[in-house]
């Protein structure tokens, strides 16, 4: 089978492996084999494939059948992409967990995604094992050196590969709390690729050997459905790094021989803080591909680095199936500007009232796919939540909750977040899932969180708290404290203000316009506690 006839992730890396058998697919870094306690080197086409048919072979021995979940908490690991692929060959869709993610949301998640089995790193089997007794669903988890369980009884839904089957569930925050679950279908993981290998510009990609370094997370679209998605469709070899390490990225990028990286926003703002050195364009780069760069630094960064940086929406809602990117010449440097959608893709600018917008007045971005199939390449649906679907789609076209301004020659600028989303270095956090988490606090009776612009990381948490307890910096970092044992570091509030009553509607809920208006005195009042010290990543010991 070539890799147009693919109907499956499986089958088109399977492809890749048949054409490309001795390129390497997979580079491990010294640095990022030392962080995981791994080889480092190449792995070619042909050596992942036979690793990822050997573990096939045991899913199915053991009972695995198709329309099962996995859940896949392997951070950026070769066996990540081993069992999803193996996974992938057999029906199963498998759930990738964000290691950064602690009790209550793995709890959520386990029992959201109801997964057959979990396969985690050693250190955090027991996390998993614990979420599994909580949600009450009592899947069992494993390690890779751990014996492969049987197939508890369940009736699944056997059928033949299928573009149109589910491949992985992927959660995205909301605005009612929880996060929701994104199903992606194979056709979802397929298009993706071939987006990219067609898209062009500043972005071509060719099949004569790419290599793609990323330092962003598997369990994010960016990384799972376009860097590896691209590099698979291409021949092209992946550099995935187990997290950004700003001391050593260019020596990352130098070794790897990258020929082109992904980025997030951050990511030049700090490589921007770094000493400027004549090695700087010591690289074999061509661009990089990403979001969310500070308009100031485009120019500054494409000037010293040699680097075009290429700016682009999607969500993972959409996939490719509505990619806008700012690909092709001029490309508007410093004003946040995101190109021009492709023929392909049909999009609206809409007031609140429903109306379209003018040239140069902002409103929501509505996006579908043009053709017969206006969902084509954009995720299935939101798991067991068709309410939150069908309003996602309301009217034909998908609501992407984003603000942006298109000027009179037709180019896309990005404004706002129309939904209540805190976006911090890339991650998107539901105000109202922080809130929910600091409610349970014993001294804490009633809670909002808001967007704090940050310089470094676009958006900052901030904590509104009204409170039985002490008012003090102490009990403030207290609170943060209880709340890192309990979220994802990134959600904890970076910002801390004790308050005697929240801005609320006669209905008793939070006015998140007079919230907003709230933050910029907020941040200027000495009374105000600064936690951002305390939110660092957990190193499992």
């Amino acid at each position: 089978m070539n890799q147009n006839q693919s109907r499956t992730v499986y089958e088109l890396f399977a492809a890749a492996a048949g054409r490309w058998p001795d390129r390497p697919f997979l580079n491990v870094l010294p640095e990022t084999a030392s962080a995981y306690g791994i080889e480092a080197g190449e792995r070619t086409y042909r050596v992942m494939l036979d690793a990822v048919d050997m573990i096939r072979d045991q899913y199915a021995a053991a009972g695995y059948t198709a329309g099962a979940r996995v859940m896949l908490l392997l951070e950026n690991r070769p066996s990540y992409f081993l069992h999803w692929f193996a996974l992938n060959a057999l029906g199963l869709s498998v759930v990738p967990v964000n290691p950064d993610l602690q009790s209550a949301e793995l709890a959520y998640m386990a029992g959201h995604a109801e997964p057959v089995l979990a396969i985690a790193t050693p250190e955090r089997v027991a996390d998993l094992e614990a979420a599994s007794r909580a949600s009450g669903i009592g899947f069992p988890v494993i390690s890779g050196d751990m014996e492969l369980p049987e197939m508890r009884a369940n009736a699944m839904d056997e059928h033949e590969p299928s573009p149109d089957h589910e491949a992985a569930m992927l959660y995205t925050s909301g605005t009612t709390g929880n996060p929701k679950g994104c199903v992606l279908s194979n056709s979802y993981f397929l298009h993706a690729g071939r987006w990219y290998a067609s898209a062009g510009g500043v972005c071509a990609l060719g099949e004569d050997g790419e290599r793609m370094i990323t330092p962003l997370p598997m369990f994010h679209m960016n990384a799972m459905a376009c860097s590896l998605m691209a590099m698979i469709t291409v021949g092209g070899c992946l550099i995935v790094l187990d997290r950004f390490h700003p001391k050593s990225w260019w020596r990352s990028v130098r070794d790897s021989h990258a020929t082109c990286l992904h980025y997030l926003g951050v990511m030049p703002s700090i490589l921007m803080k770094a000493e400027a050195s004549q090695h700087d364009r010591d690289h074999s780069v061509r661009f990089g591909f990403g979001a969310g760069i500070d308009p100031k630094l485009h120019v500054p960064f494409e000037e010293r680095f040699g680097i075009p940086l290429v700016e682009a929406w999607a969500m993972t809602e959409t996939g490719a199936g509505a990619v806008i990117a700012a690909n092709r010449e001029p490309r508007r440097r410093g004003e946040s500007c995101l190109g021009r959608p492709e023929a392909e893709v049909e999009t609206r600018i809409v007031l609140d009232d429903g109306s379209e917008a003018r040239a140069g007045e902002p409103g929501e971005l509505l996006v579908r796919r043009a053709g017969p199939d206006p969902r084509y390449g954009f995720f299935s649906e939101y798991y067991k939540d068709a309410k939150a679907t069908a309003e996602a789609w309301e009217g034909g076209w998908f609501h992407t909750g984003d603000i942006v301004m298109r000027d009179d020659q037709g180019d896309f600028f990005f404004v706002d977040r129309k939904k209540n989303v805190i976006r911090r270095s890339g991650e998107n956090i539901a105000a109202v899932e922080v809130e929910t988490v600091l409610m349970q606090h014993p001294e804490i009776r009633a809670v909002a969180a808001a967007a704090a612009p940050d310089a470094l990381r676009g958006d900052e948490v901030l904590a509104l708290i009204v409170t039985d307890g002490p008012r003090s910096d102490e009990a403030a970092r207290a609170i943060v404290a209880w709340a890192l044992e309990r979220m994802a570091y990134y959600k904890v509030p970076g910002h801390v203000a004790f308050v005697d009553e929240l801005p609320l509607t006669p209905t008793q809920k939070i006015q998140r316009g007079a919230l907003k208006k709230l933050v910029p005195a907020l941040l200027e009042d000495p009374a105000t506690v600064d936690t951002r010290a305390m939110k660092k990543r957990l190193v499992p010991s």
